[in-house]
């Protein structure tokens, strides 16, 4: 019985592995949300907008 399960846990071993193989290589979803779109535009819009005043002098990352 003890040489059954060591042939049972590698076989078991490479069906989940084979599984995990299948799925991680799947087509990957397409993109075509707008409602995703849209977010993701409004987020590059904020992210070059600046929140410093106008005219400020520009600091390095130490905020000198």
């Amino acid at each position: 019985m003890g040489a059954l399960a060591w042939l049972i846990i590698p076989a078991v071993a490479a069906v989940l592995a084979s599984m995990w193989a299948l799925w991680a290589a799947r087509a990957p979803k397409s993109a075509g949300d707008p409602a995703s779109l849209a977010e993701h535009q409004r987020f590059l819009a904020a992210m070059e907008r600046t929140t410093a005043a106008p005219g400020a002098a520009p600091t390095d990352r130490l905020g000198r």
